[in-house]
């Protein structure tokens, strides 16, 4: 191989590394009937047109808790350095902080400081926690627009770190891992021949009523498939639900309209109706005050 063709691939493989970005994923409660995730997506692709934008949801996941698990849901089928840029924030404008997280894993969430990176900081680890520093990472042009924070100061800095633009450690000063507020709930629990936890998020689509009790806790029940469970479920100290359920590997191993309960994609316990809606069923809804206890069916 001659040296012209030689230093023509090696360039070729630099141009490529060069121009390789990290995968921004956008998540809001903006909706998408108007024009709002599309701005964002026009910043982004304003600091590099290289990108690779996607959509994590924008519908609103009803509370601040609830969009902690959405955001997390997906997070751990992406790759390292995937960047997410996360937007429910009824506090925007306020003193509320702006701040990015770097996990364990290798992943970096931007998102207001109000309980958002909740599930994330949990399951994936505080490796690092910073400030955005909104003196560089604003949106050229915006400093009188004080309502939205996702385009002019999220999805610029989001993009500006995907894009390389900018490093982890350039986007604001270091804050300590406690900084990061965290909405306090009931962890998952074994009391006895009963496992405890609570409904982080609803299967919004199906009405299926996920819980944070892992497989890895329920099984030390040692429940067989097919075995009846007594499952309860309360808002507070009023019960909501209170029937019995077979463990089921999937839906279709019981009759349309009955009832089960089965190991989500997420490997924790859910509760389902075969064809039906669970939650609209059993009035059931989700937050840090619905509990939900599965016990082997006496």
């Amino acid at each position: 191989m001659s040296r012209s063709i030689l230093a023509a691939l090696m360039f070729c493989l630099w141009c490529g590394a060069a121009a390789a970005r990290s995968p921004l994923v956008l998540f809001t409660d903006f909706g998408t009937a108007d024009g709002a995730v599309a701005a964002m997506k026009g910043v982004a692709y304003s600091v590099s047109q290289d990108l690779l934008v996607t959509d994590l949801s924008h519908e609103d996941p009803g509370s601040i808790f609830a969009g902690a698990f959405r955001l997390f849901q997906p997070a751990p089928f992406w790759p390292k350095g995937t960047v997410f840029v996360a937007v429910v924030d009824p506090g925007v404008g306020t003193e509320r902080l702006a701040v990015a997280l770097e996990t364990r894993s290798g992943r970096f969430f931007l998102a207001p400081n109000n309980g958002l990176l909740t599930i994330v900081a949990e399951r994936e680890g505080v490796a690092e926690l910073r400030e955005i520093d909104e003196r560089v990472n604003r949106l050229p042009g915006s400093q009188e627009s004080h309502t939205f924070h996702g385009r002019d100061i999220f999805a610029y800095a989001g993009a500006r770190l995907a894009a390389g633009a900018q490093s982890f450690e350039q986007i604001g000063r270091k804050l300590p891992p406690e900084a990061l507020i965290r909405i306090p709930y009931s962890a998952p629990q074994r009391l006895g021949d009963t496992v405890a936890g609570v409904v982080p998020v609803l299967d919004a689509h199906f009405g299926n009523v996920w819980t944070n009790i892992p497989k890895s806790l329920f099984d030390e029940l040692q429940i067989p498939l097919g075995q009846n469970l007594h499952v309860r479920i309360r808002q507070g100290e009023r019960l909501v639900a209170d029937i019995v359920a077979p463990y089921r590997r999937t839906f279709g191993e019981v009759p349309p309209g009955e009832p089960l309960v089965y190991v989500n994609g997420l490997l924790d316990m859910a509760v389902a109706i075969n064809l039906g809606d669970f939650a609209k069923r059993h009035g059931v809804e989700s937050g840090p005050d619905w509990r939900i206890e599965l016990a082997p069916a006496q």
